[in-house]
């Protein structure tokens, strides 16, 4: 018997284009991660314990785009295809193409609230916990645009709710980018919201971002049991994809900053 399938929705990557311009679904899912991510980091940080200035998160945003990008596109290349890179070095700049690592947009992140932070004379954990609480958000922008470009697709499946991906062959596939744009974004949300607002996460620096970093790492790591695995790089030892791998020093490390958060006392309303 055929199995039930949802149709996938034929829908343009390119939203706009103007002879050889063109404004693509991806590029706004970034631009919609980074704009409303800074809207509410300004307005948390004027919150008790008032962690930072709304004018330091105004500078930062630069920085925070510039470490996505760069650090997102160097992942990608260096964790995935460095042999293709090496022999197409040209093709590191073809952005609108595709390919972004999360974790070397993580390292990225990372270099640019330290050295904001060491130009600033902030606390790098004070802004790092502002970034954790809005990343997700752009996780979810950015997993909907891997859905609209048809691209990063699930497994085979025969559940009701399988598609057929025009990339991806006449087989039925999980939508894994949405259930990724789920685990990462909405249910990451929710989680470190919950430690910023119901516990005393806001006042113990690195809370935020440790939660963030051990809630990423499971959602990661859920979603890669339903993503098919990249072509170029298949499973590494049995049912291990590279997203599992590069999720796991994420995890233990968020894990070493809510230890340490936990272990020291809170900081007092200013």
């Amino acid at each position: 018997m055929t199995p039930l399938l949802l149709p996938y929705p034929q829908i343009d990557p390119v939203l706009i284009q103007i002879g050889p311009f063109a404004i693509r679904w991806y590029a706004l899912a970034y631009i919609a991660g980074l704009v409303i991510g800074w809207r509410i980091m300004r307005r948390v940080c004027q919150q008790p314990p008032k962690l930072l200035s709304p004018e330091k998160i105004d500078d930062f945003l630069l920085w925070a785009a510039l470490g996505v990008i760069v650090g997102g596109r160097l992942g990608y290349v260096l964790f995935y295809k460095p042999s293709f890179f090496f022999e197409h070095p040209a093709a590191i700049l073809t952005l609108w193409e595709g390919g972004m690592s999360f974790h070397g947009g993580l390292l990225g992140v990372i270099v640019a609230i330290l050295a904001f932070s060491f130009r600033n004379g902030v606390n790098p954990f004070m802004l790092s916990d502002l970034v954790a609480l809005v990343a997700p958000i752009g996780l979810f922008f950015g997993r909907i645009a891997n859905f609209i470009n048809g691209e990063l697709w699930g497994r085979p499946t025969d559940v009701p709710w399988a598609m057929i991906f025009p990339r991806g062959g006449p087989v039925p596939r999980h939508p894994s980018q949405l259930y990724q744009a789920t685990f990462e974004g909405v249910l990451l949300f929710l989680l470190v919201f919950a430690v910023w607002k119901v516990t005393d996460g806001r006042r113990r620096p690195a809370l935020i971002t440790g939660t963030f970093c051990m809630g990423y790492g499971v959602a990661r790591t859920v979603g890669e049991i339903f993503r098919e695995p990249d072509s170029f790089l298949g499973f590494l030892w049995g049912p291990i994809t590279m997203g599992m791998l590069l999720s796991v020093p994420v995890f233990l490390f968020g894990l070493f900053l809510v230890v340490r958060a936990a272990a020291r006392p809170p900081l007092p309303d200013r």
